[in-house]
């Protein structure tokens, strides 16, 4: 029978109250079967082998993680169908339910009421999570949300140099997004230092010290080996507050009085770049901190957006100060990348040759004045400025740094231990390693005794099994099946008890 003409079946013998019938097909078959596809064996449950192939690991801590990894998949589909504690609490513990099998060991080992604190805890967390998501029906609601989420990045101001480092970061996972159809994508620190152009202490820094409190993005599993951390892009501060006053902060410019300019919060200026623009550019070397830096990415992004600004408008929409704006300007206005026509400014008509973008209604500036400057080229910039070449030498930095890094992880899951060998009739032999539970044969005794190295004597309490191997006798191997059945059930009603 199908898989999904079975979970069908089952899900019709079951009774209401189980609330089968209000989950979709996936979460249904996931109760009933399990992880029959292992999309939650990751982690500590999955090791890399030989031949770069994951294969399952043999332990119990890895299989209490994926399990742990399904039960919070349940409670989470619970929880967007409008479930409660205690219909998890039923469908996790139903003896049918292949899902519910690490919360029933739980209550089989150590008791009922201490997997029931496991389901309010994994409960609770399910709830934040989903409080804190939105769900999405189809691949076109994705990328309207991710374009809902490139407008209000681009609308929000990123005063300092913090702030403009945090949007180049949020930028490139903005792309990484993108490229995996969804908010939640998986990337590496290295990955996002390069499409970010700054170093892997300063993305660590923007993150914990910005996008991090400020509900940007949000780390929700570490990389290992092989895999990069999974992130997810969330939709930033849910209450906007008036940042404090700074240097590096913009400065609002008081209304015109002639024009009779009294702003609202409905009509008064707000930030507005191109992130597109800026995302383009910001991992070439003429960005980069010694050279053009963030500010003139500002700039750019902003005029990219909206041409024939004026400086004082450049302050809020670039989220600038005064001074870095007119300075920005300058610097531009000599490679050939601004021009000014009256007290506007503008790009060149050849400012973004050679990266992809030239929309003629945004970037050229009014054909009545000529462009008197010449722009040499990214490539000629970076020279200039002494920093051509640091993006390369960033990727190979971190190419050297994954290939020892995957190195050191084959050597370890190999286990790689000096070879001894021999020469015997002039032929090199190979002599197998020593198990650390086996009894050389001049340390064994008669009657299977162990005797010890230094005194010659045998060792009490140690002997020497019929396959060789060591093993210790102590009390409780001299226990009856009853006795240690009923060590058990006391064991067993200490634990709830304390529990």
């Amino acid at each position: 029978m199908p898989r999904s003409r079975q979970s069908e079946a089952v899900r019709g013998s079951h009774p209401e109250p189980l609330g089968l019938h209000r989950l979709p097909r996936a979460a249904a078959d996931l109760v009933l079967f399990g992880d029959l596809t292992g999309r939650y064996a990751t982690g500590s449950y999955t090791r890399l082998g030989p031949d770069a192939t994951l294969s399952t690991r043999e332990q119990r801590q890895g299989a209490a993680e994926h399990g742990h990894r399904v039960t919070a998949a349940i409670a989470c589909h619970v929880a967007r169908a409008g479930g409660t504690v205690q219909v998890l609490a039923r469908l996790l513990l139903h003896p049918d339910h292949e899902g519910g099998r690490h919360t029933q060991q739980i209550a089989v080992r150590s008791g009922t009421a201490r997997a029931q604190g496991y389901i309010e805890r994994v409960w609770a967390s399910a709830q934040t999570l989903i409080a804190n998501t939105t769900a999405v029906d189809s691949r076109p609601g994705v990328f309207e949300g991710l374009a809902l989420l490139r407008e209000r990045i681009e609308t929000t101001p990123w005063p300092g140099e913090r702030g403009r480092t945090a949007l180049r970061v949020l930028r490139a996972h903005l792309t990484f997004a993108q490229a995996a159809g969804g908010r939640m994508h998986a990337a590496s620190e290295r990955q996002a230092a390069e499409a970010a152009g700054i170093s892997r202490q300063t993305l660590r820094q923007a993150y914990q010290c910005i996008l991090k409190p400020g509900g940007w993005l949000r780390r929700l599993r570490v990389g290992h080996g092989t895999e990069g951390s999974t992130w997810y892009l969330a939709d930033g501060p849910t209450t906007p507050t008036d940042p404090e006053l700074s240097q590096d902060q913009p400065i609002q410019f008081p209304p015109d009085a002639d024009l009779g300019e009294w702003p609202t919060p409905e009509t008064e200026p707000r930030a507005d770049v191109d992130s597109h623009v800026i995302g383009l550019l910001m991992g070439h070397d003429a960005f980069a901190h010694r050279a053009l830096g963030s500010s003139a990415l500002m700039v750019i992004g902003a005029l990219h957006a909206n041409p024939q600004q004026t400086p004082r408008q450049l302050v809020v929409t670039a989220s600038l100060s005064r001074a870095t704006a007119y300075r920005a300007l300058h610097r531009l206005q000599s490679h050939g990348l601004v021009q000014a026509h009256g007290d506007g400014w503008a790009l060149t008509p050849r400012a973004l040759e050679g990266i992809g973008t030239s929309p003629p209604q945004a970037v050229t500036a009014p054909p009545d004045r000529p462009d008197r400057s010449v722009h040499l080229g990214w490539g000629a910039l970076a020279r200039a400025y002494g920093t051509a070449g640091i993006a390369a030498a960033r990727k190979a930095l971190h190419a050297a740094e994954r290939a020892a890094y995957r190195d050191a992880l084959h050597a370890w899951a190999q286990r790689r231990r000096p070879a001894r060998t021999q020469v015997h009739d002039g032929r090199t032999v190979l002599i197998p390693a020593l198990r650390a539970d086996e009894v050389p044969g001049h340390l064994r005794a008669p009657g299977g005794a162990v005797l010890d190295p230094v005194t010659g004597f045998p060792v009490p309490g140690w002997r020497v099994a019929s396959d060789g191997r060591l093993i210790l006798l102590t009390p409780s191997d001299e226990l009856t099946h009853a006795e240690l059945a009923a060590a058990h059930t006391r064991a067993l009603h200490e634990w709830e008890s304390a529990a």
